[in-house]
């Protein structure tokens, strides 16, 4: 088989990130993870980004290979050895394709669904707007920034490395099996986010152990220039 499952390219990655106590992770951790706590708390964000030049197996999708995808994501750990290897466990992952949605729940075990999604991006002359909105039942949700212009590299151990520097997917097979696999992108750089909105029902999206992040104000909110990046096709069955 070959060696890469996925190539794309991910721009403009919104996270807005929220501090919960480790026991709302419970449920969701794949057997041989556990939660990546930080300041004694467990974390999710709410991602928006774009998915551009999608590539299966080296080979382009026609028609579906650039679109908008929002999702929860849960930030664990795993011990092998000596090495702790940092990574994430979805909750959803939102596309506008059915397809999409389709071949990536067969082929990688994961949560996709697919909604009505679109996103708008306005440059300004010192900052850009960059908003996506998702769609659950009759009512629009939406993710936004008013970002600066200037990027910058992440400090090392500042908190925009803990959430951005994560490069290991983790899937829930059943209770007793779970899989590991590899993201591989450089570090990005950040813009400075001016100010957001956020109008998410979380409860609808996320389940009912989520709801309460509709009330609560996000700990911060990132944004991050994006790169080409790499899915390997390879995962370890832990």
């Amino acid at each position: 088989m070959p060696e890469t499952f996925l190539t794309a390219r991910w721009e403009q990655l919104i996270m807005a990130n929220y501090a919960l106590p480790p026991a709302v992770l419970e449920p969701y951790l794949p057997k041989g993870v556990e939660a990546d706590l930080r300041d004694g708390m467990a974390w999710a964000s709410l991602v928006g980004f774009l998915f551009r030049r999608t590539r299966i197996f080296g080979v382009p999708v026609p028609l579906l290979g650039n679109f908008e995808e929002i999702n929860l994501r849960l930030y664990v750990k795993r011990r092998e050895g000596d090495e702790i290897r940092r990574g994430v466990v979805f909750v959803n992952e939102t596309v506008p394709y059915r397809a999409v949605a389709w071949m990536a729940n067969l082929l990688y075990k994961e949560h996709y669904t697919a909604v009505p999604t679109r996103h708008r991006i306005e440059a300004g002359p010192l900052s850009d707007h960059i908003r996506y909105e998702w769609k659950t039942g009759l009512d629009w949700n939406h993710l936004a920034v008013q970002a600066g212009r200037n990027a910058a590299a992440m400090p090392p151990d500042s908190m925009e490395a803990f959430i951005f520097e994560h490069y290991y997917g983790y899937t829930r097979i059943d209770a007793e099996r779970s899989e590991e696999y590899e993201v591989q992108h450089p570090s990005w750089e950040v813009r400075p986010v001016l100010d957001y909105s956020i109008a998410c029902d979380f409860g609808r999206m996320y389940g009912p152990d989520f709801a309460f992040l509709g009330d609560a104000k996000p700990h911060s909110v990132y944004l991050a220039a994006g790169s080409d990046v790499r899915v390997k096709w390879k995962r370890r069955r832990l």
